[in-house]
């Protein structure tokens, strides 16, 4: 279920409406075959590489992996959240959209009233920024800073006064507007007191996808520490969600190309006041794989914009790891240090705004980064250091999505290492070097016709996913199967799947990408339609289906027989039993005949 929209009613939906026309209104399509294809509105490219499928309700382009189903198309080319999207084809349907109420009505009410007197804040500290006798030194502050009056009211600046209870007094008429202002983090109530959070700060209203305020962020104007104090996390606002400043980048800049993350609320207005709309900043946290995951909902590419200092260093090395399992073909990740004692506000009314793009421009790629960090302080010449960058990459290399991207880094790190690729998986999957393959069995006739399946029981399960979004009538085949225990991140995905279609059969492939829109299974779904599969009907995708379990059967068999041989063979053999002895030589003479 998405939202508060029943699930049901979204599959009605998927199921009237005709992907082809939503697209072909927005984006002129030609027929090519069994499919339309055009030059993808999501990347430039000059040879057409967006295809949709009329018979499957889905679209994918094989530049840039965009996918989806035709609500997903509207919340990337319109930038409309879920519900939009909902409301936009439901009146091409002519539909009424129903509402599913999963929460109790007062919890509704509730946070609809802390959203009202978010809103009520912001205009409070507007309105104390423009007329209180304190302002001045604010006002003082934010010119010197360089900020016009047109920015600081694009992004809703204000001003806390000094005191300890002026929003108290503005906002809490009675006991119940009191605790809804303590419960929104504005208010703190402690030894039987009661007063205003922030006080004496410029304060930056934090604003959700809807462009509703559900925090704060202020900055002090005097000694008082910490210098920038944060709302606290309430029902409203997650700060490991949220991101400073996107909802103004989303509505200044049509097509977002790309977005700096920064670390502060001034970078990102100091930014914006240069012209530069497309600056946003986490919330006094790391930043995070849901923070990544929103800006990959609405751009290509993230540039990580740190200061030059050592933690700036770190909270970069921090930032790669992070982005890595998001990193799928089409996106783009850089980095981009500031000099030694500067930030991207000082540098930019330093540089100019065109100096500054720049840089950004020409920020340091991820897979640039990635070895300069990793091989920092290794003698990359040497047998040793060669080593030391294997062990520290290898792991890292395996968080990236199966694709093109990864199998890069992965022939990269074997020109910096000298590693063949063999070698490279060993290492990726820390296993002792293969054993020669024993001759292949003869197989029986009733083979089905699969392509060679993959080596990786990742890649093996991504193969299936694709299968069973396509043909999910297949799923049949693996309903009274029992799935091997696999410590890989497609597993979940795969379940998911195959339970949803055990309870509902008769879900269609843009059913499917719409059940987990919005969610790391829709993510998974759409990284499955760009794999290469053959032109099979539900029959010949059960048989393979099939096959792929068998071949993940016997990859874990092989693995843990590896495993088993390997720590009696590391034991003191004189001090083995005979039992197990015996165990090890049968199991060494299996595997030397590939069983």
């Amino acid at each position: 279920m998405a939202g508060l929209i029943p699930q049901h009613f979204i599959d009605e939906l998927l199921a009237r409406i005709d992907i082809v026309e939503v697209i072909d209104r927005r984006v002129p399509l030609r027929k090519t075959g069994q499919n339309y294809s055009a030059l993808c509105p999501f990347h430039d490219e000059k040879t057409p590489s967006f295809s949709v499928n009329p018979d499957k309700q889905f679209y994918y382009c094989f530049g840039c992996g965009a996918g989806g189903n035709a609500i997903g198309f509207l919340m990337e080319y319109e930038r409309q959240d879920f519900p939009q999207a909902v409301d936009t084809l439901a009146m091409v349907a002519g539909l009424e959209v129903p509402k599913e109420r999963t929460e109790k009505p007062e919890k509704v009410a509730r946070r609809k009233d802390l959203h009202g007197l978010m809103e009520q804040a912001a205009r409070f500290y507007q309105k104390q920024l423009k007329e209180h006798r304190d302002s001045q030194r604010a006002k003082d502050y934010l010119v010197k800073r360089g900020l016009s009056g047109e920015i600081a009211k694009a992004f809703q600046i204000g001003f806390a006064p000094p005191g300890w209870d002026n929003l108290m007094k503005a906002l809490a008429s009675d006991d119940g507007t009191r605790q809804l202002l303590i419960d929104a983090g504005m208010l703190i109530s402690s030894d039987d007191k009661c007063y205003d959070r922030f006080r004496d700060r410029i304060m930056f209203p934090i604003l959700d996808n809807r462009g509703q305020v559900v925090a704060f962020g202020g900055r002090v104007l005097g000694d008082d520490k910490p210098k920038y104090l944060n709302s606290p996390e309430t029902d409203i606002f997650h700060k490991g969600k949220e991101l400073y400043g996107l909802y103004q980048a989303r509505k200044t800049v049509r097509n977002l190309e790309r977005l700096v993350i920064v670390e502060g609320y001034m970078d990102v207005v100091a930014l914006a006041q240069h012209g530069i709309h497309y600056a946003v900043a986490t919330l006094g946290t790391a930043t995070s794989e849901d923070h990544l995951r929103k800006v990959f909902r609405y751009c290509p590419e993230v540039v990580f914009c740190f200061d030059g200092d050592e933690a700036g260093r770190k909270a970069a090395r921090r930032a790669m790891e992070t982005v890595l399992p998001l990193m799928e073909d089409g996106r783009q990740a850089r980095f981009l240090f500031m000099p030694e004692g500067e930030d991207p506000d000082t540098q930019v009314r330093t540089i100019g705004t065109t100096r500054f793009e720049n840089l950004i421009l020409n920020a340091t790629p991820l897979e640039t980064h990635f070895f300069d960090a990793l091989g920092a302080g290794l003698n990359i010449d040497s047998l040793e250091g060669k080593a030391r960058l294997s062990k520290l990459a290898a792991p890292l290399i395996q968080r990236l999505p199966a694709g093109v991207y990864r199998e890069l880094m992965l022939g990269d790190l074997a020109k910096r290492t000298g590693l063949t690729a063999t070698a490279l998986q060993n290492v990726l999957e820390h296993n002792p070097p293969a054993e020669a393959e024993p001759p292949p069995r003869q197989e029986p006739r009733q083979k089905p016709p699969t392509p060679s399946l993959p080596e990786s029981k990742r890649d093996t399960l991504l193969y299936m996913i694709s299968l069973l979004l396509l043909h999910p009538a297949s799923a049949n085949a693996l309903f009274d199967e029992a799935l091997p225990a696999l410590n890989n991140p497609y597993q979940k995905t795969l379940e998911s799947v195959l339970a949803l279609l055990r309870k509902r059969p008769e879900s269609s492939t843009a059913m499917l990408l719409g059940h987990w829109q919005g969610q790391p299974e829709g993510e998974v779904l759409t990284r499955a339609l760009s794999l290469e599969k053959p032109n099979y009907d539900a029959e010949k995708a059960a048989l393979a289906l099939k096959e792929c379990l068998s071949h993940l059967h016997k990859q874990q068999h092989q693995s843990e027989l590896r495993l088993t041989v390997d720590k009696l063979r590391n034991a003191n053999y004189a001090e083995l039993s005979e039992d197990d002895k015996q165990k090890l030589r049968e199991m060494l003479q299996r595997k030397a005949h590939g069983d």
